[in-house]
């Protein structure tokens, strides 16, 4: 019997500001899996990405993902600007109940830094550190929004490496980003096709709006 996937989800649609703007998605993600999301500017794949992390109610249509199986990254990395490098990892190790922060320092190149304050950092260095973070979480399933934000060509490529290494250990990663990661075993999904009508056109209507979630 086949292990069931890590993410599901069948007509799917999600809402900004009240409007549907993406319906009918359907996909599922299983162990050592990565979907790049792509589309224009404000197709919504923020909205997507934030509603399969469980921050904010489909408007219609069925998810299946674990809370706890997911690990989100936005557009912000999360820091607190006077712990160190090492206590930032250390405090996101001890919310998530794992253990050494080491690989996640070797992993994205921060072991020189470990003990300089966040607010020191680098644009690209805080970026580093942000998604450092996913791998203390111990969760399988990495959800992220344009992670390489600020990120150079060879921390791009730490980055990707970081990915392949997490599918390899049988998690799962679903990506929104217009760059290509390299990450060549990877599905690319376009959401344009499932852009939502407007409701004169007998498209959703919802009441929900994610800036309150």
């Amino acid at each position: 019997m086949s292990e069931p996937p890590l993410v599901s989800v069948a007509g799917l649609a999600v809402a900004r500001g009240g409007l549907a703007v993406l319906e009918g998605i359907d996909f599922v993600v299983s162990r050592g899996a990565a979907l790049i999301l792509r589309g224009p500017n404000g197709i919504g794949k923020t909205t997507l990405l934030r509603t399969l992390a469980g921050l904010q109610p489909p408007l219609a249509g069925t998810l299946s993902a674990l809370p706890e199986a997911v690990a989100y990254a936005a557009h912000a990395d999360g820091l607190k600007a006077t712990l160190s490098v090492t206590e930032n990892l250390r405090f996101w190790a001890a919310v998530y109940g794992t253990g050494s922060i080491d690989p996640a320092l070797n992993a994205m190149n921060l072991s020189a830094l470990r003990d300089r304050p966040a607010h020191s950092l680098s644009a690209g260095q805080k970026r580093r550190l942000g998604l450092a973070r996913l791998l203390v979480t111990g969760r399988p399933v990495w959800v992220l929004d344009e992670p390489t934000v600020s990120l150079d060509a060879a921390s791009v490529a730490l980055f990707a490496t970081a990915v392949r290494a997490h599918l390899a250990g049988g998690g799962a990663a679903l990506i929104a980003t217009h760059i290509d990661l390299g990450l060549h075993e990877a599905r690319v999904l376009d959401l344009t096709p499932f852009r939502a009508r407007p409701p004169e056109a007998g498209g959703i209507r919802g009441s929900f709006d994610e800036a309150f979630a």
